[in-house]
């Protein structure tokens, strides 16, 4: 499998990749890592598994670039670009373009307004201004790949935190969010659970967090 990560230094990233290059499960996953400063994954640059590509989301050219012969891409940055979307958009005019259909997009809790209680209300206030409305540009990126015809997955993420620990559960578009925090290892192990079964997750949206989290009203560092 050849799978691209876009905005590849971010500290989900960077646990997807070294997971990928140290497990023997991923050894026949290559990776093309493309990120606006391409000096930051030196440490990468001369494993032979590797292509890295120094690229902005926010121009078609350089997307175009990273997603050539691809046969997944993870946007493993939220895109909170209001009014255009430059991101989402490239990447999926990108992925037309180029006839690859898998497709795995960061985002955030609360795009529905499914958290629940007072941390909803709180996270509501936080993220959305106090009211979820379908212009907001994390909305529109997860209906954007919903309506793109691509195979998608949009991965909504919890508050974050460092924790040592794999520990989660997962909802889905039309359940209530379970949790308000949860770990950085915890997201790339479902983004992993998609490279190793590219059905798992297919045209779904899923909620992350550690459910010990639940009844809390603020996130849990």
């Amino acid at each position: 499998m050849k799978l691209a990560i876009l905005a590849a230094n971010g500290q989900i990233a960077r646990l997807v990749e070294d997971r990928i290059l140290n497990e023997d499960q991923f050894k026949d996953v290559d990776l093309t890592l493309m990120l606006r400063n391409s000096s930051r994954l030196n440490d990468l640059a001369s494993n032979p598994r590797v292509t890295v590509l120094e690229g902005d989301l926010n121009n078609p050219a350089d997307v175009d670039k990273a997603v050539k012969g691809q046969d997944m891409v993870f946007n493993a940055v939220i895109d909170h670009d209001e009014g255009q979307n430059r991101p989402t958009n490239n990447i999926i005019n990108a992925m037309k373009k180029e006839g690859v259909k898998r497709l795995i997009l960061t985002n955030l809790l609360g795009i529905y307004d499914e958290v629940p209680g007072a941390f909803g209300k709180w996270n509501r206030d936080t993220c959305f201004g106090g009211k979820v409305t379908a212009d907001n540009a994390a909305v529109k990126s997860d209906q954007l790949a919903a309506d793109s015809g691509l195979t998608y997955t949009t991965l909504r993420l919890p508050w974050l935190n460092d924790r040592d620990e794999v520990k989660y559960t997962l909802t889905h578009k039309d359940e209530p969010f379970v949790g308000v925090s949860g770990s950085r290892k915890s997201i790339a192990d479902v983004v992993l659970k998609i490279v190793a079964d590219p059905s798992f997750g297919a045209n779904d949206s899923l909620g992350i967090a550690d459910p010990d989290t639940q009844g809390n009203d603020r996130p849990v560092y």
